[in-house]
Parts: structure tokens; sequence; C-alpha cells
């Protein structure tokens, strides 16, 4: 299809323009609305939000976090939300520093931070090896894992597939997700609304990390005008022959559809090479592409949302982090992946009737704020948010439909052989387990800290923590009974951990 350019029209005129398909605008004339940079102004945290739920966070030997901030890209690359989240919870009012007062446990283990020496992305192939020893860590001394077997337990897996741990699908597949972490909470980047072996595990999306400090620091010095002169944006690997890997094509061919169809199109400014002003070009365009890579996510999406490009995501089946906070329908488009060579009619369409609209949901504070990690939690940011996307439920429903969760309860400690292990319940039955494996929690729940009031909730709809390993036949019919109480403590910890670096992928 032939562009011609016509005379420009201001975003009023162009909204009025309903049904209208018509070509607009180059790239250098399309002046649409400027920035709205409010949500710079961070609110005051709000000390209350989570008075009632506690978070002990381990302090695990520095190999297994500390040692990796020696170079600094750890904090700040690719995958950093797994050291963001932590930084936040040391300094939040909701970590315990004593565990039996503990709601939820944080393992912080960063696996993000081995940069590769020939091509300097990160290298996760010891990651399943070093949450394997970072567990045999916090349950050698303590009860806390081995009494729920790491249902209380939270974990972040930044990457490409999340707690698969490998950067290529079909490998991730065929790997799964570890053992030790099938029974924990695990916070990941990688989200899709379809079956994959890779979810298979409760599993918050969350987005992924990039810098406050950078978005401050770009937004301060672009031009006062806000003028937005590029129409439609793309920086990244794009491959104008893919090469077959295991059966499959980088970006399923779809950045090279978008190089080939739209590389000599002056209304779509599409680079291949990394450019240190990159924010930039996002902060002057319109509309920015978010084509999947090897995976679907892309931390473009985070970027063009804080920097007020609309962004349009080529990733059929995404799940997209915090839908209940960020009305992802209202300040994105969606295309799909088939649809790639009508990207320049679908975005005139959309710059000739509801840009405007768009652009106005985009400009709201609370949604930026809810994309960004702050190194201490900030009500609405990325750390702080309460929501799921797959099943929004507030802590506040909870406490509405009577559903009471005690916080300091009596403890006890149980000795097993010359081992005292702390946290456990007073009147529970105890099995010590064997080897490195703590006691197993079997019985006495009713005066646990996780209490349910029957008369609300029945027990049916709820899945309490799981009973030791020693009686399977009586582990899983208690386990079908009660699937559900899992549900509920994921429900809580997005509640604290809702949370999908700028990746060249």
């Amino acid at each position: 299809m032939t562009h011609q350019p016509q005379t420009h029209q201001s975003p009023a005129s162009l909204s009025k323009t309903a049904g209208s398909r018509s070509k607009t605008t180059l790239p250098s004339r399309a002046l649409f609305e400027s920035l709205n940079s409010t949500f710079l102004q961070q609110p005051r945290p709000h000390q209350d939000s989570f008075k009632d739920l506690k978070v002990y966070v381990y302090d695990l030997p520095s190999k297994y976090n500390r040692d990796w901030l020696l170079n600094e890209r750890c904090s700040n690359h690719l995958f950093a939300s797994e050291v963001a989240i932590h930084r936040a919870l040391l300094n939040s009012g909701v970590r315990t520093p004593a565990p039996y007062e503990a709601d939820f446990f944080f393992v912080p283990v960063y696996v993000s931070c081995n940069f590769s020496t020939v091509n300097g992305f990160p290298a996760i192939g010891h990651a399943r090896s070093l949450i394997e020893s970072a567990v045999r860590v916090i349950s050698s001394d303590l009860a806390f894992w081995n009494r729920s077997r790491g249902s209380d337990h939270v974990f972040v897996a930044s990457h490409d597939f999340g707690s698969c741990f490998h950067t290529m699908e079909d490998v991730a597949i065929a790997d799964g997700v570890p053992e030790v972490l099938k029974n924990s909470i695990v916070l990941q980047t990688f989200g899709v609304k379809y079956k994959h072996p890779c979810q298979e595990v409760e599993n918050v999306v969350i987005p992924p990390y990039i810098s406050p400090e950078s978005v401050r620091t770009t937004i301060a010095k672009s031009p006062s005008s806000g003028r937005r002169d590029i129409f439609a944006f793309f920086r990244g690997k794009m491959e104008v022959h893919p090469k077959n890997i295991s059966g499959r094509f980088y970006s399923k061919r779809v950045r090279t559809v978008i190089w080939q169809k739209y590389g000599g199109d002056r209304r779509f400014y599409l680079k291949r090479h990394r450019f240190a002003g990159y924010q930039s070009e996002i902060l002057r365009s319109v509309f920015c592409l978010c084509p999947l890579g090897w995976a679907p996510w892309s931390p473009r999406l985070v970027e063009s949302v804080v920097l007020g490009c609309v962004p349009v995501i080529l990733a059929d089946g995404i799940r997209l982090p915090f839908p209940a906070a960020v009305r992802w329908p209202e300040i994105s488009l969606t295309v799909a992946e088939h649809d790639v060579a009508k990207l320049g009619p679908i975005l005139e369409h959309v710059a000739a009737t509801n840009l405007s609209a768009i652009q106005k949901n985009l400009a709201d504070p609370a949604i930026k704020r809810a994309l960004l990690f702050n190194d201490r939690i900030i009500d609405g940011d990325a750390t702080w948010q309460k929501k799921s996307d797959v099943d929004s439920f507030e802590l506040s429903s909870l406490e509405t439909a009577g559903v009471h969760w005690s916080s300091h309860l009596n403890q006890e400690n149980v000795s097993c052989g010359s081992r005292v292990f702390v946290g456990f319940r007073v009147g529970a039955e105890v099995t010590c387990g064997d080897g490195p494996v703590g006691p197993m929690e079997t019985r006495g729940r009713e005066g646990g800290r996780h209490k349910v009031e029957p008369s609300v909730v029945q027990p049916s709809s709820l899945k309490v923590r799981h009973l030791e390993k020693q009686n399977e036949l009586l582990m899983d019919a208690y386990r079908s009974m009660t699937h559900e109480l899992h549900k509920l403590q994921i429900k809580i910890i997005i509640v604290l951990f809702g949370l999908d670096l700028t990746f060249w992928q």
C-alpha cells in the first residue's frame, strides 16, 4: 500500500475524524499531545498499608546476593527486579526480624548477575544450583521452610522464561520448574494466558526493572515543548535473515517483518543498534513498538508507559502485570503477530480516531508509578502493588469477608536429635525429618498463625500447609480437600509484592 503524506492535523482534529484511514503524517510532522510528567512527584509512603502483614527476609551468606553487587550492573540491568525487591523489603515496615511472626518469607538469591564475558548478557545456568543451595541453608537450622514445604516462601525469577531459568524456550520447557520451587511463590516477568510448563508454580507476573532515576533524568533533559515528532519507534535487535535455532526463529520473525516492511517508511523510526539516548527517543515518540523477542515480555512495555509513548504490543497471549492497577486496554494497543504487516494502517487509524483518549489515560501518574520499583516502598509503586494479573483480590476484601489473620501467637522450640528448631505452634505434633531436612508439623493447626474462621470460609475452600511427607496417602487426601488455601496465600502475597532493565532482545 502506498502511503502519501498529508497536511498535519492537530490531535484534536485527528480525534474527530472517526473512521478515517488516511495517511496523515510523516515522523517530522507528527506533533501530538505533550508529556505529562507529574508522576515524578512521588507520594509519601503509607505506613498503614500493610500493618497486619509481616515478611521475614532471610539473611543469607553474601555469596547468594551481596557479593554480586560488586558489579554495579547487577542492580540496574536486565533482570534487576530481584535486587530492587530485596532492597525495598529491607527498608519496609512490613519486614520483621522475628521469623515466628512472619506471614511470608522472602529468599533473596541473585541469580542474574553472572554476566557472560562473550556477549555481556546475564548467564543463568547456575540459577538452579544456587537456589537449591540457598534452600539447604534456610532449611538446615530453621523450621519455617520445612513446616510448610516452602509454600509461604517467595522467590524472584525475573528471566526470559521465569522459574524455568533458561533463555531458550525449548530448553526451558524441557527443564521445567525446579522441584525445590514447586510449592513456593515465584515473582516472575514471564507470563502467558495459556498453559505453559514455566507457569506450573504459584506465580505473580511483575514488570521488568527500569530505574526511576533514569526516567527522571530523561524527562529533566527533555525539551519543555514536549513535542513528539516520531510517529512509530523501535530500537533493538531485528534480524534481516533470522536463524533457525532448535526449530524456532527469533521473535517468530515479527521483528524481521517490521524491518522489511517499514524499514524504508519515513513514518517509522527503526534502528538496529544500541544508543545511550534510547529513552529520549521514546520520549519523542507517539507509538512505541513492543514486539516479542525470545520471550513475549519486554522492558519496552514499562519504558513506553512511564515516558508517555503508547505501547504497541506484538506478543500473542502475553500476560501483563497488574491489570487491575494498570488499565492496559486503555493505554496500549495490542496487534496480533500475524497482523504485523498491517501496522501502518492500524496506527494511522488509531491516530485519526482515539489517540487523544489513549494519551490522556497514559498520563495517569498512578499507572506510571505502578510499574516502577523504588528503594523504599511507596504507595502504588511496583513493590506495593496489591493486584493480581489473574484475580484482583485486596486484603481489605478478606477483612470485609471476616477472614482474620493472626500475627502474634504462641510458639515453641522442637528438638530433633542434637538440633533445636524454632517457630512451631504450641501443641502441634511434629515429626523430625531425615538428614538436613528439619521437622515437619503434622497436627495442631487450630492454634496456627494462618487461622481462618470456619464460620466464614469453609475448610473445603482453603488449602492449609502441606502435611509431612512420611504419610503420603493422608497428605494427598488433605491436599485435595484443602487446595484453595494456597491460592489465598498467593492473593495475600500479591498485596505485598505485586510488583514483567533494559533488555536487548
